[in-house]
């Protein structure tokens, strides 16, 4: 499981619990698909995409769906922005796995499915709607509360007098590189260690994709500490970090 729900399941009591600190990168890496929770089809920023035809989806469809028929999909997924989340859904498992894997393959980081795709939707109880089809994609990027923007964080680095840079790594992957100036310090470790976190200073947080770095941040609010987290994916060699939002 990853981070944030290993930490969650240590709260709800449970004792053997086990982390795949590769993370969900590793997991896309590889070829294995994703599902969307529940609340991010209904409410998160992403992009939701009916690969259905148009017919099936005026007849009934997840609300915020983006009509794009599965046959269509490969000259029309350019209009989906790079950096969107996406979040795929047909009535047939085999077109929806095709399309995350072009999507992929295009560069596309964050994609997902509906899991059991519109009939699994149907048997949670999700909402439908009905009507003319949805053609134009709009979306923008918005920030999470704690939040910081990569344009940001990259400022941060070079106002030391300003800013820490925590980076929550584990000891195996700092080792590999990390940014000259951050203090590596492991999720695990932090709440034992805040004396060497300076409250005087805003703290800006990352780990390799920002779920362990947005669990530091919020942590060490409730010690009144300045944090926030960047959600990329961070790979280091040396003192040479690449950062990809």
């Amino acid at each position: 499981m990853s981070p944030k729900s290993a930490g969650q399941a240590v709260k709800a009591g449970y004792t053997n619990v086990r982390v795949m600190l590769e993370g969900e990168p590793a997991w896309v890496k590889a070829g294995h698909p994703v599902h969307a929770a529940y609340g991010q089809v209904c409410k998160g920023n992403i992009v939701l995409v009916d690969l259905r035809s148009a017919g099936k989806g005026a007849g009934r469809r997840i609300p915020r769906s983006i009509s794009m028929p599965f046959s269509d999909f490969e000259d029309l997924y350019d209009e989906i922005p790079i950096k969107a989340p996406v979040v795929l859904y047909s009535d047939n498992e085999e077109e929806t796995l095709i399309a995350m894997r072009i999507l992929r393959e295009n560069d596309y980081k964050k994609v997902s499915m509906v899991k059991g795709n519109i009939q699994g939707w149907t048997k949670l109880g999700g909402l439908l709607e009905q009507g003319p089809v949805v053609t134009e994609v709009k979306w923008q990027r918005i920030l999470a509360k704690g939040e910081v923007s990569l344009q940001d964080f990259l400022k941060a680095l070079d106002d030391p007098l300003e800013t820490f840079i925590l980076d929550v790594r584990t000891a195996a992957e700092t080792a590999e590189g990390k940014l000259a100036n951050s203090v590596a310090i492991p999720l695990d470790e932090v709440c034992s260690r805040l004396p060497e976190i300076p409250k005087d200073k805003k703290v800006y947080i990352h780990c390799t994709t920002g779920a362990r770095a947005e669990m530091a941040a919020k942590e060490l609010q409730k010690y009144d500490y300045d944090s926030f987290y960047l959600l990329a994916e961070v790979t280091c060699a040396g003192s040479e970090c690449e950062f990809l939002d």
